[in-house]
């Protein structure tokens, strides 16, 4: 049975079941907790789970790197394989759960990932949930996930969900009751590119609104951009979800309607079929009032009993029924992790000093350097082991490991309190060969509203792109001993990195890399692994260089449009080789390493300029002196 018949079959299935159910029924499986309908053998189900970089709030999982880091290894392959694990181990956990009788929040297989939103502007917290800052690597890796999350089995492993439709990407403290203005060519070229990609070569079961409104109508229940464009030109099939609290919104903050029932009603009318909230609860309501014509509620309940049938919740034969609890976090997951987050560090600037000998003496400096923290970024999962930087280092260097925090991630004042002391630091680095300095922000810096926490101001977006300055004086107080400076900034998304090109002997970028991030910069530090990977951002030097937060113009953004000197570019990335591109066409490239080192390589091509942007990228592994061609399709 081929993808269309599956689909017809089930969603024949679930108009016979939603002909059975009262309209209480019907409404009360379209929010996010369910509840079982008994007499018809339908279970309670939580339709909200997440999975961005692993099987997410519940409990042990293989926590890979956060989604921007996974984007700079410019590999899918190996994305792919990241895919299978989570939905592996997301199955592995739902057969469990569901031996109780129903699912709650976070057991289940209906997964509200990948962001594929552009990263626009380095201010937004969220971000390092996103795949960066190109439409086309945006795409690329959101397909690579979304078809290894859902399988190619007769039924989905799980489903994949894209988010936020449309044109989401801050500011978070607005979010509720923003209006994002948008040009046709901005929206086509950009906003809507990569979800119009994953749509026609991934076949994603959901799409998720954004909170916002896009020139003029809330997202989640907009015309245009659910009607018009996902279900009419773009060709979606499967189901749209608010996000969570962002049926209420309309009413509540956008003002587009009057009360809670007419929220509802506009919502299902164009196309919403499930909310994350209780907004649903009046739909009853705006049936009774002439709001919202039934057949628009049989409509979305046929299209989530539809995805139900596909995922086999009510059949026998599926063939994910016997995956067991014991491949959660298994060693062959945990290698995969290792893996990509080994590729997901991005090699900035190298004097030679790179990578050291494994008998130095080495001074590991900074508030990151053993945070667990950093490792995990947001909707994580559960690590059963971390291995935090300064862990891995110590693994793998032979010589002496001397540590100092030095700093607090931002707070000066409670350092000398607490015994974490700036000269603690100088005394280490004077004791040592080189400095690897662990520094940057984390999720507590940068995140989604009311979940970020910066020095008692929740709102998720940063205002600057310094480093704080309990971190600034840190570096300085380092700087003036003299000894060699390897900086490893950990962010997910830009810092001005402008001094430590001009003046650390290494720069790496290694965002918030999982729970084998420790494990990974030592192999790559000590040159186990030579480094692989790429900016799926631009660097820039300040806010200062670019346009209003607020401003949805793409002009003088990104490396596509960005008009200034950035400190480190879109698409840069050094290995420990001398890996050589001739082009003889447009399409075809040799790659030969004329370097003594093995390493992978990410190939990237671009359009010709004047319009100058990502059209192609392949990784490969070549072996020092190994040629190999690369022939791009298109």
């Amino acid at each position: 049975m081929n993808n269309e018949q599956m689909q017809l079959q089930c969603r024949t299935r679930a108009a016979a079941l939603v002909a059975q159910m009262t309209l209480e029924e019907k409404i009360s499986q379209m929010q996010h907790a369910a509840p079982a309908i008994e007499r018809l053998g339908i279970p309670a189900y939580n339709w909200w789970n997440e999975a961005l970089h692993g099987y997410a709030r519940s409990g042990t999982a293989t926590v890979f790197p956060q989604a921007i880091g996974m984007a700079a290894s410019f590999n899918t392959d190996l994305l792919h394989r990241v895919g299978e694990v989570i939905s592996t181990e997301a199955r592995a956990k739902y057969n469990e759960y569901k031996t109780f009788g129903d699912t709650d929040i976070y057991q289940g297989l209906t997964c509200w990932s990948p962001n594929i939103n552009i990263f626009r502007d380095p201010r937004w917290g969220r971000g390092h949930e996103t795949y960066g800052e190109d439409p086309y690597l945006t795409g690329r890796m959101g397909t690579a996930f979304v078809r290894s999350m859902q399988g190619e089995g007769k039924y989905r492993r799980v489903d994949a969900t894209l988010k936020h439709f449309a044109a989401h990407s801050g500011p978070e403290s607005q979010r509720h009751g923003f209006d994002a203005i948008v040009s046709e060519e901005d929206m086509e070229t950009t906003y809507l590119w990569a979800f119009q990609y994953c749509i026609d070569h991934a076949d994603p079961a959901a799409v998720m609104g954004a909170y916002n409104r896009t020139n003029g109508e809330p997202c989640c229940a907009s015309k245009t951009l659910l009607r018009d464009t996902l279900y009419g030109k773009m060709g979606f099939e499967g189901y749209v979800v608010s996000d969570c609290g962002a049926i209420c919104d309309i009413d509540a903050h956008h003002g587009s309607t009057a009360s809670r029932a007419e929220s509802a009603a506009l919502a299902v009318k164009n196309g919403c079929a499930l909310n994350c909230g209780f907004a649903y609860s009046f739909l009853k309501e705006a049936v009774e009032t002439g709001l919202l014509e039934e057949s628009y509620i049989d409509e979305a309940v046929t299209r989530l009993f539809t995805a139900r049938y596909r995922l086999g919740m009510f059949d026998d034969d599926c063939e994910y029924d016997t995956i067991a609890y014991d491949v959660v976090s298994c060693d062959e997951h945990r290698a995969i992790n290792r893996k990509m987050a080994q590729e997901s560090i991005v090699l900035l600037k190298n004097d030679g000093i790179l990578p050291l000998p494994k008998t130095a003496r080495v001074a590991v400096v900074g508030p990151n350097a053993d945070s667990r923290d950093v490792l995990l970024a947001n909707y994580n999962g559960t690590p059963d082991s971390y291995t935090t930087l300064l862990a891995g280092i110590r693994e793998a260097c032979t010589g002496r490991v001397i540590y100092a925090q030095g700093a607090h991630l931002y707070n000066e004042r409670p350092n000398s309190e607490h015994g974490i002391t700036i000269r603690e630091a100088v005394i280490a680095a004077r004791q040592s060969d080189v400095v690897v300095m662990c520094m940057g922000l984390d999720a507590v810096l940068e995140g989604e509203e009311g979940t970020a926490n910066t020095q008692g101001l929740a709102v998720g977006d940063r205002a600057t792109l310094d480093l704080p300055r309990s971190q600034r004086m840190l570096y300085e107080a380092i700087k003036q001993v003299g000894k060699p400076i390897v900086f490893v900034n950990v962010s997910g998304s830009c810092v001005d990195l402008a001094d430590m090109k001009d003046n650390c002997a290494a720069v790496l970028q290694v965002f918030y890399p999982g729970a084998e991030g420790g494990h990974a910069l030592g192999d790559i530090l000590f040159g186990d692994v030579s480094p692989s990977g790429r900016l799926p951002v631009t660097f820039y030097h300040s806010v200062d260089d670019l346009p209003d937060f607020s401003d949805y113009s793409m002009q003088n953004r990104t490396y596509r449009y960005f008009t200034g000197t950035p400190v480190f570019a879109f698409g840069e990335g050094l290995t420990y080789s001398d890996i050589q591109e001739q082009w003889s066409d447009d399409k075809t490239v040799l790659l030969t390493n004329a370097g003594c080192v093995d390493t992978a390589y990410a190939v990237l091509r671009y359009a010709p300029a004047p319009d100058r942007h990502l059209i192609g990228f392949e990784k490969a592994f070549l072996k020092a002196g190994e040629q190999k061609t690369i022939i791009f399709d298109r």
